[in-house]
């Protein structure tokens, strides 16, 4: 019997010499005690269990991801718009979307895995434009451009000791991007900026992993930067002269159901 237990069964036993008002009063408050004890000792033996504890001796195991991306372009202006361009702003800002993928990780040590994280990413940017035309009016228009992403990331994964149930870590890798809505090669008249299909480029981030008995939650915030420059020159299109370079910026906010 637990050492707790055995005090409160002998100081039951002991108020039963006190005046019968006292021993009920004092009976219900030993009981009462009791429960607390019971349950308190119960709720702490669960927080001590181990959920999936065979779990980090897997060689590889699955999941599926679904999360919220906000992606925008950075852009690196020419010469000439600097000098004598009749686009007097050309601001880009982040647009929402989200991602959907499936997972597979491959354990390398006690401590870092090696992970494949395919998904379809639907991504949107936006620019906000100012422009005189002939007469020197200002025309301001806001214009937005889609990207359906298939998202090829190969990342390390850093990982901390586990601490019962939970467990950090950090990514580090690189990407390759195709986007299935590039229109590089569109001949529409009404094109404002064209893109590239192909990116490639780096990813940082961090994420938490809490597991349950039967799955593992993780959410995950990850910095997604592109390398290439994602404009498709087109002499014929105004804005396509303003600038000289667009590389693609993602923030991407994950949740994994893992294995």
């Amino acid at each position: 019997m637990h050492d707790n237990h055995k005090h409160l069964v002998n100081w039951l036993y002991t108020v039963s010499s006190y005046p019968p008002l006292y021993n009920h009063m004092r009976l219900r408050l030993g009981i009462l005690l009791v429960i607390c004890v019971l349950f308190g000792n119960q709720a702490s033996a669960q927080r001590k269990i181990i959920n999936m504890a065979d779990h980090d001796d897997k060689a590889y195991y699955f999941g599926i991801t679904f999360g919220m991306n906000y992606s925008t372009y950075r852009v690196k202006f020419t010469q000439s718009f600097a000098e004598h361009d009749s686009f007097k702003v050309i601001n880009t800002s982040s647009k929402p979307g989200f991602n959907l993928g499936l997972m597979g990780n491959v354990k390398l040590s006690s401590f870092i895995d090696a992970r494949f994280n395919p998904c379809l990413a639907f991504a949107e940017k936006a620019f906000h434009l100012e422009q005189t035309d002939t007469g020197g009016a200002v025309i301001a228009s806001d214009r937005t451009i889609e990207a359906i992403y298939m998202h090829m990331p190969l990342q390390l994964k850093f990982k901390s000791d586990r601490i019962q149930n939970f467990r950090f870590y950090g990514l580090l890798g690189g990407k390759f991007d195709i986007d299935l809505a590039a229109n590089a090669r569109s001949r529409r008249r009404d094109e404002f900026i064209k893109v590239k299909p192909f990116d490639a480029g780096y990813e940082i981030g961090v994420g938490f992993e809490f597991y349950n008995p039967n799955f593992i939650f993780a959410p995950e915030l990850k910095l997604s930067q592109g390398l290439l420059n994602q404009q498709f020159k087109d002499g014929n299109i105004p804005l396509s002269n303003a600038i000289d370079f667009i590389s693609t910026r993602m923030v991407v906010i994950s949740i994994h159901l893992e294995g």
